[in-house]
């Protein structure tokens, strides 16, 4: 959703589109986009007519606490490695959500990352050393570099 160009005529027919779904289907519908506040889909007349059909829920990073700490527990309780200890990414909960910096997303590429590393190793368990050595997407890995390049005095 965050491509379409109002002043291109796909884009506007994609607008139109969009219009007429809101108008005359009785569902929720749930675009995503980066930027969505900024973009061209909401740019000009098409566009303020499509912001006045949606609301806008901006999502941001998950806190640090018990729906994060539940987040991780189920997404242990899904990996199906022989060798991996109950409980061990709960035990790392605090880190992962430091890693992740509380997304979801990175969250999930790292556990299963390390998962397949696993898999692939033989070791067959998910370890701090095997979430380190999964590279994450620059937003995620950015706060922790801007962490490590801070000098205090």
């Amino acid at each position: 959703i965050h491509n379409v160009s109002q002043v291109t005529r796909a884009g506007g027919e994609v607008s139109d589109t969009l219009k007429y779904f809101s108008e005359r289907i009785p569902a929720t519908f749930v675009y995503a986009g980066i930027g969505l506040e900024t973009s061209e889909l909401l740019a000009g007349t098409r566009g303020a007519q499509i912001a006045g059909r949606f609301t806008l829920v901006p999502t941001r990073p998950f806190p640090y606490g018990d729906e994060w700490k539940g987040l991780v527990a189920t997404m242990e309780e899904t990996l199906l490695l022989h060798e991996h200890p109950p409980g061990s990414l709960v035990k790392l909960d605090r880190y992962l959500h430091n890693r992740a910096d509380g997304m979801i997303g990175a969250l999930s590429h790292a556990i299963r990352g390390a998962a397949i590393d696993a898999i692939l190793n033989g070791t067959e368990r998910v370890t701090k050393e095997g979430l380190d050595a999964i590279p994450l997407d620059h937003a995620a890995e950015t706060p922790r570099k801007l962490l490590k390049n801070t000098v205090t005095r």
